[in-house]
């Protein structure tokens, strides 16, 4: 079964549509048959992820920091719940778990997780696509400074076009399809 990893907050958000999408999200991935990998909580959107994915009979796996496993309150129904020792172990734990990363709405973690999966995709520690689900523009300001690196020559179009920003399931299934890897990227001395 291939997996999503999912990054989200670990708050609700002040709009019902952050919920709703992300039961949405969770419904797509039931019937697309992608087990879910993700933090590990059971508050705010990420309890809502897992809630729904639980719910529809989905596996369901989570990474979570012993720190953290009290504080964020640790879904305790999860297929698993793996408890690391840090940050960093729990971002590379759900890369190497998983075959796709979306970014649902979140804060500044949720922006460092996927920020983080997005480079090192360029530098070929993974293979796989990057998502931003892009629900009522929530994320239309990163999208605009991605498009800025391009036109300040700091990012490739090539690389641009791999990282999708979308509110569309159907979308970002397509894009999932036919994603094809960046090429690793070369770095040249300055002459």
């Amino acid at each position: 079964m291939k997996k999503i990893a999912i990054y989200c907050g670990a708050n609700l958000g002040n709009q019902s549509i952050f919920q709703e999408t992300t039961q949405k999200l969770a419904k797509w991935m039931l019937t697309h048959h992608y087990g879910l990998v993700y933090g590990g909580g059971a508050v705010g959107l990420m309890g809502v992820m897992a809630d729904t994915i639980i719910e529809g009979g989905g596996k369901s796996i989570g990474v979570m920091p012993h720190f953290l496993a009290e504080r964020e309150l640790a879904h305790s129904h999860l297929d698993e719940l793996i408890l690391v020792d840090n940050m960093h172990q729990r971002k590379k734990k759900m890369i190497e778990l998983a075959d796709v990363y979306i970014a649902l709405p979140g804060g500044p973690g949720t922006l460092e997780e996927i920020a983080e999966v997005i480079s090192w995709g360029r530098i070929g520690e993974h293979q796989q696509p990057c998502i931003l689900y892009n629900v009522d523009g929530y994320y239309d300001s990163l999208k605009n400074f991605f498009d800025s690196m391009v036109r300040t020559d700091f990012l490739s179009q090539s690389d641009r076009d791999k990282i999708l920003f979308s509110d569309s399931l159907e979308e970002i299934e397509q894009f999932i399809a036919s994603y094809e890897p960046p090429k690793i990227r070369e770095y040249k001395k300055r002459s």
